[in-house]
């Protein structure tokens, strides 16, 4: 905790209900089948079939707002950058439009603040008493193929620092080589590396090669005790898409109806609009229900997206699109 407040200050964002993870189970992962065919034609209907217009369309990206990991993962990143930031998280709708809205009295803030490791001390001094928690992109993010000890020690600095999350990047060539022990076990040792911090498993999934290894990882992942699993670094050639989005969807709720455990999801990457993140709003009420539109159990990976949204929430008020100036990020 920072030195400004308390050390008994509740953890922010979450609630006492943690997936605690399973034996792994290979005859599960290796029964494992996806047709891509399907998957993607489901995929293709829900932003063709399902929509949301005028006022509830206001409220639906309200809601994806409280949803979003607003994030900054750049070389250039900076103290002061890192604080604008969390000051946009904290207040991420210009009060006018809230008021506008009538939702001004509503608690309208990003789900989190990711950032690297470094930045974690700045992010949670900036965002004490929020009640919005930090995470830390950790374990040789993006590549994760830094020494097995400093990705360990990479845990546990963030989370002293503050860090209420930890997304971690899995060995890619554990999912290649069907290595499905060794990605159980370095999973496993990362969730007891986090202690009460909560744990995202970044799958990469644009490097698995296929929807079946998708489904599998996703599955081991959760077996290891993972709190969410989530698609991408955002910094692979190909991040979050639908079909992707909607094999680890039903992965979760396959694991769900087995064991009784709730996992989170989190898209990350490419999704920039308003548009997108109603699409994979709906896909989670249609496939998981409507428990799954709450930030403890769904996120985007965003860092332009609010800038959409805003624009979309003063175009509903006014009728008119504002400039991209007028809805700063940092």
């Amino acid at each position: 905790m920072p030195a400004s407040g308390p050390a008994d200050e509740p953890e922010p964002g979450h609630d006492e209900h943690r997936n605690p993870g399973t034996a792994l189970d290979l005859d599960w992962v290796e029964a494992v089948r996806v047709n891509r065919s399907a998957v993607e034609r489901r995929a293709a209907s829900l932003p063709a079939r399902r929509t949301v217009k005028k006022q509830w369309q206001a409220a639906w990206l309200l809601r994806a707002i409280t949803l979003m990991d607003l994030t900054t993962l750049a070389g250039d990143d900076t103290p002061g950058n890192v604080r604008r930031l969390c000051a946009k998280a904290r207040q991420p709708v210009r009060p006018e439009i809230l008021e506008g809205l009538g939702v001004s009295h509503l608690p309208i803030h990003t789900g989190a603040v990711c950032v690297y490791h470094s930045l974690v001390p700045t992010a949670v001094e900036a965002l004490y008493g929020s009640g919005i928690p930090v995470a830390a992109v950790s374990t040789g993010f993006p590549a994760g193929l830094s020494p097995w000890e400093q990705r360990v020690e990479e845990i546990h600095a963030s989370v002293e620092a503050g860090a209420a999350e930890i997304d971690i990047v899995i060995t890619r060539a554990h999912v290649l080589t069907g290595n499905w022990q060794a990605l159980y076990d370095e999973v496993r040792a990362f969730r007891q590396a986090c202690g009460p911090a909560h744990l995202k498993t970044i799958l990469a999934t644009g490097e698995l090669a296929t929807l079946r290894n998708v489904h599998k990882a996703s599955l081991v992942c959760m077996m290891a005790g993972a709190d969410f699993i989530k698609t991408s670094t955002g910094k692979e050639a190909e991040n979050a898409t639908l079909p992707v989005g909607l094999t680890m969807v039903r992965a979760i709720r396959e694991y769900r109806e087995r064991t009784g455990h709730v996992v989170g999801f989190k898209p990350a990457g490419g999704i920039k609009t308003a548009k997108q993140s109603l699409d994979w709003m709906l896909m989670m009420k249609e496939e998981l229900g409507t428990d799954y539109l709450r930030p403890n159990l769904f996120r985007f990976g965003a860092s332009s997206l609010l800038n959409d949204i805003e624009r979309q929430l003063e175009h509903h008020l006014t009728g008119r699109y504002s400039a991209a100036f007028r809805h700063p990020m940092a």
